[in-house]
């Protein structure tokens, strides 16, 4: 049987056989492909340029529509809170905002990114504390639903689930997430979420947790508001005996769009 072909160089020696020939392509062509994927992932995983400088970020969060929006924004968010403390039996004892502007990014390699059309984003949030009795909270729970059915602040009612709710911390009926589930201690909705201490299993009942200490006032990139800056989740149960915890999700304000145009609220 023949051995493999060999090929001669121009001066006629013995040079590489054809079988080696075809490894050293498969080789080049393997290598090659190993730079594509390589280049692929490295593009998938960097982090796509930032639509403006922080310069840039903080002039355009700063502008007078800007200004405006937030102003806009921060009111209707502090009056949703502000309903609670009027309308219901809870005492308001602390607000914290955070409110945010981040920069656009330019279009990834592969996939699209909901800033890409974005030079900058604004975004608000309002998370407020109050105090309650713990040995009235049906009746706490209660007030905050006969509100809630006349109100546009409020979205939790008098529906099936709030109607058991309230007969079962007044001690009428049973747990409405059924019996051996733990102490019901939220209502949410898309729009609002509503969490209160626990008022049974001692010492190892769940409470309500103290605001995140790390947010930064860093205006307008970030914007930290505590008020009292000295209240705490603490002190207000101390107070009252009890806390209720109200979350507004972050809302978007105001944005300005890679072709200038505005959006604000």
């Amino acid at each position: 049987m023949p051995g493999p072909a060999v090929l001669l160089d121009s001066d006629g020696r013995a040079g590489r056989t054809t079988l080696e020939r075809q490894l050293s392509m498969r080789k080049s062509v393997w290598g090659s492909l190993a730079v594509v994927v390589l280049f692929a992932v490295s593009a998938c995983s960097t982090t796509p340029d930032r639509a403006v400088s922080e310069k840039q970020l903080r002039k355009l969060g700063e502008s007078g529509q800007a200004v405006q929006a937030r102003e806009r924004t921060e009111k209707r968010l502090r009056d949703v809170a502000r309903a609670y403390a009027d309308g219901t039996p809870l005492s308001l004892g602390l607000v914290v905002i955070h409110d945010v502007c981040v920069p656009g990014s330019g279009p990834g390699w592969f996939f699209q990114q909901k800033t890409d059309n974005l030079k900058i984003a604004c975004s608000m949030n309002i998370t407020a504390y109050y105090g309650a009795d713990p040995k009235h909270m049906g009746d706490a729970l209660d007030g905050i639903l006969t509100v809630g059915d006349h109100s546009r602040s409020i979205p939790f009612t008098h529906d099936d689930h709030g109607n058991r709710l309230v007969a079962y911390y007044r001690g009428h009926g049973p747990n409405p997430q059924g019996p051996q589930a733990a102490e019901p201690t939220q209502l949410a909705t898309s729009r609002q979420t509503l969490t209160w201490d626990a008022t049974r299993g001692g010492a190892s009942r769940r409470l309500v947790e103290e605001p995140y200490a790390g947010l930064v006032n860093d205006p307008p990139v970030s914007r930290a508001v505590r008020e009292p800056k000295a209240a705490t989740v603490a002190g207000i149960r101390k107070r009252y005996g009890l806390v209720f915890k109200l979350e507004l999700p972050y809302e978007d304000y105001y944005a300005v769009l890679k072709n200038g145009q505005t959006k604000s609220k």
